[in-house]
């Protein structure tokens, strides 16, 4: 091994051992949370228990003054009816976690249709433009996991934009990446941004020996794109990147070759294993990692959702509806809900279950006006919440779904842009909205 290989792989370890310090941190961090809340939850059950004990005890002295005859006016009082006390309900902030409840990642299927009246009331109070700097249509948006301030975008012409934004209503431009393929000099698919923060990962195509995946380094170190050799995809378009949510780094693709592929990091390079390639009939169009099982979900143009159970290698979940599915986004909050894009006007949006495994919870939808057709590159979006959800259109429209509503309507539509937007993301610390369009613009929407 020589001096500067030697380096690389110290200068790997290093980096790995310091995110695994932080994920240890983290994890004890959330231990000391959660003894916290169960001896919290202990004195309250307790507290509860010794009030049960001291009223029933008191309507056994009632009970006895009731048979004293002597005691007949106060018999008639005492059983006079009393309304219950209210239970109050603390309220849930739309944005960001500021309750306990809002800390528990295992609460919010409780929550899903709880509302019979009205969705959460919410409103755009204003919206802002800037020009994309791109020169084809935008295709993909994706916030940075470590820095809120940083968003990338690419479009048709093959080119990476990165941006900070310097407030609720602009960003500017840092860096542009050419990120076309070798031969073929194809635009990125679909990109993923490393947890680490340092890098993204785009796909492209299977054809011709194109170039399947690249890395896209943002750092001053070394070359800009990386494309990688290993070509599991044996044809087609290669739909969605999606890293996998369970601390060892690794990320899934799909495409349609009806195939998904497991990438996993090592030393300076990212090794593929083909999961599965059978189980769909079509092609593959969305991936997702559900945490709690280490299990890949993948929705497809054959209208299957397939649950691949990595421990086992075989499938778990399986599911069939009515209409081809686009793609696939699991909830930040709950671990074991998961939205689905679907074909079907005005039922575009399907929520599911992990632990339901022969029906959805709730779906959603929009009246479309423009076209009929439903676009896999309307993208939706979960609020860090995890209570709201929005979606693009083909139509110039934001749609904002609240999940405790138990109508499938939007709870708002924002006119976002001239023409079709391709997604809208929420920003991970602000109340805002960032969406891309075909008119070529960066959308910035406040959202109260």
């Amino acid at each position: 091994m020589t001096s500067n290989e030697m380096e690389d792989e110290e200068e790997t370890l290093v980096a790995l051992i310091e995110h695994r310090t932080k994920e240890v941190e983290h994890l004890r961090t959330r231990v000391a949370y959660y003894k916290s809340m169960l001896d919290e939850s202990v004195n309250k059950l307790e507290e509860t228990q010794s009030k049960l004990a001291r009223l029933r005890s008191r309507g056994r002295v009632l009970a006895a003054i009731e048979n004293a005859d002597e005691e007949e006016e106060d018999c008639k009082i005492i059983k006079t009816k009393k309304r219950k006390p209210l239970l109050v309900i603390p309220k849930i902030s739309p944005f960001g976690k500021t309750t306990e409840e809002e800390e528990n990642e295992d609460v919010l299927i409780e929550m899903v249709c709880c509302s019979s009246s009205s969705a959460c009331k919410i409103s755009c109070e204003t919206s802002s433009h800037i020009p994309s700097q791109h020169k084809r249509k935008l295709r993909n948006l994706v916030l940075c996991p470590t820095n809120h301030q940083l968003f990338v975008t690419s479009a048709l012409d093959g080119i990476v934009n990165l941006w900070q934004a310097t407030g609720s209503s602009h960003a500017n431009l840092v860096n542009s990446i050419n990120a076309a393929s070798l031969k073929q000099r194809r635009w990125p698919e679909d990109i993923a941004w490393h947890p680490h923060g340092g890098s993204l990962i785009s796909v492209y195509s299977a054809d011709c020996g194109d170039s399947q995946l690249a890395i896209l380094n943002l750092n001053d170190k070394g070359e800009e794109v990386v494309f990688l050799e290993d070509k599991p995809h044996v044809k087609g378009v290669i739909n969605n990147v999606m890293f996998m949510p369970w601390g060892d780094n690794c990320f899934t693709t799909c495409g349609n070759d009806h195939a998904v592929v497991l990438w996993t990091e090592k030393p300076n390079s990212w090794k593929p294993k083909l999961l599965h390639a059978s189980l769909h009939s079509s092609a593959v169009m969305g991936v997702a990692g559900m945490k709690q099982k280490r299990m890949v979900v993948s929705v497809g143009a054959d209208k299957r959702i397939i649950g691949f159970d990595l421990q086992s290698q075989t499938p778990d979940y399986k599911h069939q509806i009515e209409s081809k599915c686009m793609s696939v986004v699991p909830n930040p909050r709950d671990l074991n809900l998961f939205m689905v894009q679907t074909g079907t006007p005005q039922r575009q949006l399907r929520l599911f279950d992990m632990r339901l495994k022969v029906t959805q919870v709730h779906e959603f939808g929009w009246d479309q006006e423009s076209s009929t057709s439903q676009s896999a590159l309307i993208n939706q979006a979960w609020s860090p919440d995890g209570f709201y959800l929005t979606s693009g259109s083909a139509d110039p429209m934001i749609h904002i779904f609240d999940i405790r509503f138990n109508g499938n309507q939007p709870s708002l539509s924002i006119k976002a842009h001239q023409k079709r937007v391709f997604k809208a993301a929420w920003h991970k610390s602000l109340p805002l909205l960032i969406s891309i369009s075909s008119d070529l613009n960066i959308g910035f929407h406040n959202i109260t």
